[in-house]
Parts: structure tokens; sequence; C-alpha cells
């Protein structure tokens, strides 16, 4: 799939797809810019692609990827925006602000363009991220065929309706974050066990890894897979009973809808 990829902002996850990106496409077709002048060089080095200003790529690129944050998109856009209305040739916004509509990107940028808005996670760093995504009606076959192909190495991909985008942010844009508490808390325990913090560490990562990859390949109910594990009387039982005692998953039910209020103020 042929196109140009341009990346307004390089930090951590811009640079993240856009390594997904070299692993998916020619890595010659990605432009990349940043505040950082040095970090886009350094990227684009890495991944053979090229640095660039924003008016070049504004100008130039196919697809246009706004990785920056919400509060930073209006003057981004704002700067943009009558290099854009001069373009004669067609090109789609990508637009990854926590909490900003497409409606709002179009009128930051000052006209109805086609624009695909998406929400990735921060795993997409090792190809196993969760990128939600909805988009115009005005976004081609081939746009939407480039972003897929784009993006096919930074794990997966699922269209949906942007008034749940939101609410999937919470899941999966800020859940890694939870698991993160987790895991730290898991190796803790290990360590209070006796565990040596190395091994804790790996042995609670790689049990969340499988445990995740269980729950999605098999197909059956979490609630289904942890009676598996609780035998009558057992460790694991009193081990849940006491997660229940804290609120564990009224915890981190709030948590989601904590976390889902704050992405939708910042829109």
């Amino acid at each position: 799939m042929k196109g140009t990829i341009g990346f307004f902002g390089v930090g951590n996850m811009g640079g993240a797809l856009a390594r997904a990106a070299a692993r998916s496409i020619d890595p010659a077709s990605l432009v990349l810019a940043d505040r950082d002048t040095a970090r886009a060089e350094a990227l684009a080095a890495e991944l053979g692609g090229r640095a660039a200003s924003n008016r070049e790529i504004a100008e130039t690129c196919d697809m246009l990827f706004l990785g920056v944050k919400p509060q930073v998109i209006g003057a981004l856009l704002e700067e943009l925006k009558p290099i854009l209305a001069a373009r004669t040739t067609p090109f789609t916004l990508v637009s990854m602000a926590a909490g900003v509509q497409i409606a709002k990107v179009r009128a930051l940028a000052g006209a109805d363009y086609p624009v695909i808005r998406i929400m990735p996670n921060t795993p997409v760093s090792v190809g196993q991220g969760m990128i939600l995504y909805d988009h115009t009606g005005n976004v081609t076959g081939e746009a939407l065929a480039l972003f897929q192909t784009a993006l096919a190495q930074a794990g997966r991909l699922d269209p949906l309706p942007e008034h749940l985008i939101d609410a999937g942010c919470a899941v999966t844009g800020c859940g890694p974050a939870f698991v993160d508490l987790f895991l730290e808390a898991l190796a803790d325990g290990g360590v209070l066990c006796g565990l040596p913090r190395d091994k804790a560490l790996t042995y609670a990562a790689q049990m969340v890894l499988g445990s995740a990859a269980l729950a999605l390949e098999s197909g059956r109910h979490p609630g289904a897979l942890k009676d598996a594990v609780c035998s009558p009387g057992g460790s694991t039982i009193v081990g849940v009973q006491t997660l229940e005692q804290r609120a564990f998953r009224s915890a981190v039910i709030d948590a989601v809808v904590a976390a889902c209020e704050k992405t939708k103020a910042l829109g």
C-alpha cells in the first residue's frame, strides 16, 4: 500500500506508532517532525525515514498523524490551517488526542477534511497495542487501507463508534498504568514472601501476559477462568477473598469511570 505518512510529534506515542509503521510499510515513506528537531532526526535515522518541518509534511504527505496531546492540538492545527487549505492533493488527518472529537479536529483544521480518530496505548511499542478508531465518511477506502496497513504491526485495531471511544480509552489507554500498578504490587508481594526482586517482576509480568492471552484465545469469561484456578479450600480462593475484602474490583471499576470522565473533560 503506497502513500507517504507524516508524523507531527514523535514522543512516546507518536514515536511508537512511527516505529510500528516502519515495520509494516517502506520506512522511506515516513516523514517525521517534532518540536525537538534532534529527536525527529534521530528517529528518522533509526527507521530509515526522514525528518522535515511541519510545513513540508502538511504540504506533501498523504496521511498526517497528529501525535500531540489534547492541550497542544489546537495550536498545531492553527499553524497547519493555511497550509492545508492551499493543498490541491488529497490527504487524511489522523488524530490521537484523547477526548478531542472529530468535529473539533475539523473545526480547528478549518474544513471538513477526512479524519481518522484513534486511541492507541503504550503496548504498541512492542507490537501488542490496542488501537480503537473511527473515521469520517469521506475517508477513502485507499486511505483506510493505508492506515490499517501502516499500523498492522502495532497490535490489534478495532473500529468503534466515536461516542464510545472515550470509554474505550479509559480501559485501553489508561489501563496499562492500572496493570503496571498491579504488576508492581504482585512483585512486592513476591518479594515479601522471599522472592528476589528481578524474579518476582518477571514472574508477575509473564503471568499477566499469559493470563491475557488465555482470555483472548480461549474466549472464556474471566470469571470462569478465575474459577478454574480456585480449588476448594485452596490458596487462590483465600487470595481472592482478600482482594474482595479490600474492594479490589470496585476500585478498578471506579478507576475506569474516573478516567473516562477525565478523558471527556479533556475535549
